[in-house]
């Protein structure tokens, strides 16, 4: 590390994170594309506040999750507050309290960013920012497959191909934990290490805690079980006549057969030992995972009873997408076509002071015909240098300069009148100048950007 890489450190928290320009327009591109999609599926935006109080959001936060918030006090109250650590338990408690009432199912989407405490050397961030969906009051397999589905058409929209769904039911393995006699904590112990396929430290467990041969067997087998329809038939030797694991599995082959009729089949793997690692997970669940990134981009799945740790049971299903592991999932061609767009829908205006007024008309009538105007005076004088002009336009990544009030130095152009400007278009070798009139600047410069 560089004393500058090292000072830059140590000027910003660990595990936050800072967009510059080109990073945070390709964010905004997928941000856009993402809840364009969300919104022509029926799913309405929903703005959580920042804080919540500890006292009351906590009734609806997995252990694991509390131990990482970030705590303040009050001033006002002196009741403790917490940061945004989790966005599903704060839209949880919302429908609850408020929106219970109305008709369901709730279609609620989001964009939040979530705050946890990690350790350094974890890996992950303390800031993420999240965006996703929520499916309130409907308990039924066609309900799961729509989330699936419309979490695959969204990662289709904003072009990507490579990756996978590993799709499960949490009540399969929580039926194989609590049937093998491990005491309470030993199960929470082993579902963490199933959560993190830690199986040298899942095998450990149960060893300690005396488990037969036979159960762990299943325990330790189910983690390595994930492909296609064979797993379902694995699930049902081991469960056998046991209606409380033949039932995942039946929810689960349901909404399996659901999203192959609907085409999605390839994204999918069913994998017995999906553990989200939250409390508030009780049936169907899911993680995408891309072949660029070496962790998960998102998951989500069914929470029925967590509503109801605010109020009155709701069933509900949802996902969230770590947009920063969506980005980072890109390679480099695909995370520059946003970017590409809006270069070639840019234009410079420049003209001297004395002609500010008359330059704010011409960017106000371009910006009217959707481009993206910068706006830039020049010295007072007989003519600028179009090499400078050039290097404006390269810098900025736009498509040309107009320019007011002046003319180009050695091109031989006298000053332009009111109703004319000179148009600079950049090229791929060398530019073009030539006088045009003012109102005809946006049929000159929108057609060319329309391809």
């Amino acid at each position: 590390m560089t004393r500058l890489q090292s000072t830059a450190r140590s000027l910003i928290p660990i595990g936050m994170t800072t967009l510059l320009p080109d990073a945070a327009q390709r964010v905004r591109h997928l941000e856009h594309v993402l809840f364009d999609g969300f919104a022509r599926w029926g799913y309405r935006e929903i703005i959580p506040p920042s804080f919540e109080y500890l006292d009351v959001l906590s009734a609806g936060l997995p252990a694991e999750i509390l131990e990482k918030c970030y705590k303040v006090a009050d001033w006002t109250t002196g009741r403790i507050l917490v940061l945004r650590p989790d966005v599903t338990a704060q839209i949880a408690k919302i429908v609850a309290m408020g929106m219970a009432g109305q008709h369901l199912p709730l279609r609620l989407s989001y964009r939040s960013t979530v705050y946890r405490y990690e350790p350094e050397h974890a890996g992950r961030e303390r800031e993420v920012f999240q965006l996703g969906v929520e499916l309130i009051g409907a308990d039924d397999a066609s309900m799961d497959a729509e989330i699936l589905t419309l979490l695959i058409e969204s990662l289709k929209a904003v072009g990507l191909s490579d990756f996978k769904i590993s799709l499960g039911h949490v009540g399969f393995y929580q039926t194989l934990l609590a049937q093998s006699g491990l005491s309470d904590q030993g199960r929470k112990q082993a579902e963490l290490a199933a959560a993190r396929k830690d199986l040298p430290q899942l095998e450990r467990i149960l060893k300690t805690e005396r488990v037969s041969a036979k159960r762990s067997r299943a325990i330790l087998e189910a983690p390595g079980r994930y492909g296609r329809e064979e797993v379902l038939q694995w699930g049902r030797v081991v469960a056998e006549r046991n209606p409380r694991l033949l039932a995942p599995l039946d929810r689960l082959a349901t909404v399996y057969g659901l999203l192959e009729t609907a085409g999605v089949k390839d994204h999918l793997l069913l994998d017995l030992g999906e553990f989200r690692g939250f409390d508030y997970y009780d049936g169907v669940v899911f993680d995408v995972f891309s072949g660029n990134v070496g962790c998960e981009l998102g998951g989500g799945g069914r929470y029925n009873h967590l509503i109801g740790q605010f109020g009155r049971d709701l069933p509900s299903t949802g996902f969230a997408l770590d947009i920063d592991r969506l980005f980072s999932a890109f390679p480099s061609p695909a995370t520059e076509a946003c970017q590409g767009e809006n270069d070639h829908r840019s234009v410079l205006v420049v003209a001297p002071s004395s002609h500010f007024g008359r330059a704010f008309a011409v960017s106000q009538l371009l910006r009217s015909h959707g481009l993206v105007v910068c706006q830039e005076t020049v010295p007072q004088g007989a003519g600028t240098g179009q090499r400078m002009i050039r290097k404006r336009v390269q810098a900025l990544r736009a498509s040309c300069a107009v320019m007011v009030g002046v003319s180009l130095r050695g091109s031989g152009q006298a000053s332009v009148s009111d109703e004319e400007a000179v148009l600079i278009a950049r090229r791929a070798r060398g530019s073009t100048a030539r006088t045009v009139r003012i109102q005809d600047l946006p049929h000159l410069i929108v057609p060319a950007n329309v391809h």
